[in-house]
């Protein structure tokens, strides 16, 4: 009975964790590694495991980060179910037919441009391998438990982070037949996978856990503490406010699941008070408007205020001045508006996608405005205009940034380091926890707070193993419900 860490240790993206029980491997998680020029190159390194021998994968949420390198898993010989919630199950598609069609793209201009007897260039993965691992996914009810695989019983619960995403309980037994409890060992496992603001606009809070003998836990922002949220929609009134002054465009790199939908939702809440009328606001990302249609169609994860809201409408929030824009031709329009137009597009981390025209049309213009609302892996190009690097390089020509650039970091999709305390201080007795998904900094000073508080907290490292068993138990219901 063994956890061993992968990906998303000692760094954010690229989660990946494998759980051996009985002869039986669980993958938890398989993301794609993003930020730093060396990241293309490690996606396509081979498994640290064969990919074959995975009997099952548990995928927390839809982020590229946590599901991205599933078809990279497909074609080198995965052919078990892909388990995850039914609104994750409904995010997947859109995001790794987005991720194929982008690799392929990249390739194809590579070889466009390659000099004569380079080696050609091929994706990551292409849209064949994306239909292979869709036709594995098995979608699940939230707050029900089932057997996956003899000894392995898992339940998802809300994480509160973006529609569809997921904590993971897991019971692990062995050491005994199958369906004979009586003797074994057996140990529960808690995977926070990304945990949500409290608070935040749409979505439930993380779920309340009570019990684990090991906790899983993420660490995004472990040594920060976010804006009040009263504060941040405040801020962001502000800033369009100044933006209208300035008479210049306000840009807003976005992941297309979850920060875009809920700038959606706070325009339409502030519709009157941040005189949104005067602008043109374009949600410039196909994948974005997809995804909109699929939180909309999830009213059974939306907290009260959301379903007040939605009360009067059944679709996307009510925007008169919202354009969706599917097509290239759509978005290259959108480089005609000099002044007065909110342009979310992606990606979030402005590493790619449609955001860059529009900040190589804008970037240079001091009465522009961009609005960073999400975190920023060390290496990518958002955050580069959140250290406020002078010149910076898109599409090969270097550009000034002369444009404001604001960092928002209350609309943040992860809890801060209270958020993440306050999560863990709903377990009695202290659990021991291995943190993950963030930075060794934030990962280290989220450890000395969680041993403040009675815990054992390690930060965990790529090849680390835990044998569960050696482990006391703790959990009231180590046993599978």
């Amino acid at each position: 009975m063994q956890l061993e860490f992968f990906g998303a240790a000692g760094e954010v993206t690229g989660s990946c964790h494998i759980l051996r029980v009985g002869g039986r491997a669980l993958l938890l998680d398989c993301g794609m590694i993003q930020g730093g020029r060396d990241a293309p190159e490690r996606n396509r390194l081979p498994f640290p495991f064969d990919a074959s021998a995975i009997d099952a994968v548990v995928l927390s949420h839809a982020h590229i980060d946590h599901c991205g390198r599933l078809p990279l898993l497909v074609k080198r010989g995965y052919r078990g179910p892909i388990h995850t919630n039914t609104a994750c199950a409904e995010l997947v598609p859109i995001l790794l037919r987005d991720s194929a069609t982008l690799a392929m793209r990249d390739a194809e201009r590579a070889n466009k441009y390659a000099p004569p007897g380079a080696p050609r260039a091929a994706p990551l993965y292409d849209l064949d391998d994306v239909a292979r691992t869709l036709a594995l996914v098995r979608p699940m009810p939230y707050d029900l438990p089932r057997e996956l695989l003899p000894g392995i019983t898992v339940r998802v619960r809300d994480a509160g982070h973006i529609m569809g995403s997921s904590s993971i309980e897991v019971w692990a037994r062995e050491g005994t037949d199958h369906g004979a409890p009586e003797g074994a060992t057996a140990r529960k496992l808690v995977f926070s996978g990304d945990l949500g603001q409290y608070g935040t606009p749409i979505l439930h809070d993380p779920w309340r856990f009570e019990s684990a003998d090991l906790v899983l836990m993420e660490s995004t922002y472990g040594n920060r503490l976010h804006k009040g949220r009263e504060d941040t929609e405040r801020e962001l009134g502000d800033i369009l406010a100044q933006a209208a002054r300035d008479g210049g465009n306000v840009l807003v790199p976005a992941f297309a699941v979850g920060r875009s939908q809920e700038l959606l939702y706070l325009f339409a809440k502030h519709y009157g008070e941040w005189q949104l009328a005067r602008w043109k606001i374009f949600l410039d990302s196909p994948m974005a408007i997809a995804a909109s249609r699929v939180y909309w169609g999830h009213p059974e994860r939306f907290d009260e205020e959301a379903t007040r809201l939605r009360e009067g409408f059944h679709g996307l929030p009510p925007l008169p001045n919202l354009t969706l824009c599917e097509t290239t031709d759509d978005s290259r329009a959108i480089n005609n508006v000099k002044g007065g137009a909110i342009i979310i597009a992606g990606s979030g981390m402005a590493n790619g996608g449609r955001i860059l025209h529009h900040l190589a049309h804008n970037l240079e213009r001091p009465e522009c405005h961009v609005l960073i609302v999400g975190f920023q892996a060390p290496g990518t190009l958002g955050r580069l205009l959140v250290d406020r690097v002078p010149e910076v390089r898109i599409h090969g020509r270097l550009l000034r940034n002369a444009a404001q650039v604001h960092t928002l970091g209350g609309l943040s999709a992860h809890g801060d380091q209270s958020d993440l305390l306050r999560w863990y201080d709903s377990f009695t007795p202290r659990p021991p926890v291995y943190i993950v998904h963030g930075e060794v900094d934030s990962g280290e000073a989220l450890a000395a707070e969680l041993r403040k508080r009675g815990a054992t907290a390690t930060v965990a490292r790529p090849g680390l193993k835990i044998e569960l068993a050696s482990l006391p138990v703790l959990a009231r219901d180590s046993s599978a419900p």
